[in-house]
């Protein structure tokens, strides 16, 4: 699903897909989530919203189920045997 981006501190970017209804959010955090069975009317209202958070934290979040797409990539975390490097 092509996504796109938003000023927002919360939300990085924001995809629809009109054939299946479902709305798909990446976090700041680079999380990604998508929303189920959400109409075409709502994407287009959080492409208006003047704060997009508060669009999802009102209009998304109640209304419409979720699933976790992916979780936000983070750097690892170095093996004991590995650090320090010799």
């Amino acid at each position: 699903m092509e996504r796109v981006p938003l000023e927002s501190s919360w939300i990085r970017s924001a995809g629809y897909d009109a054939a299946t209804r479902e709305l798909e959010l990446e976090t700041a955090r680079g999380d990604v989530y998508r929303y189920l069975a959400v109409p075409a009317q709502e994407y287009a209202g959080l492409l208006a919203a003047p704060s997009h958070g508060r669009y999802v934290n009102l209009r998304i979040k109640p209304r419409y189920g979720y699933r976790r797409v992916s979780p936000a990539r983070r750097p690892g975390r170095p093996s004991r045997r590995a650090w320090p490097p010799a």
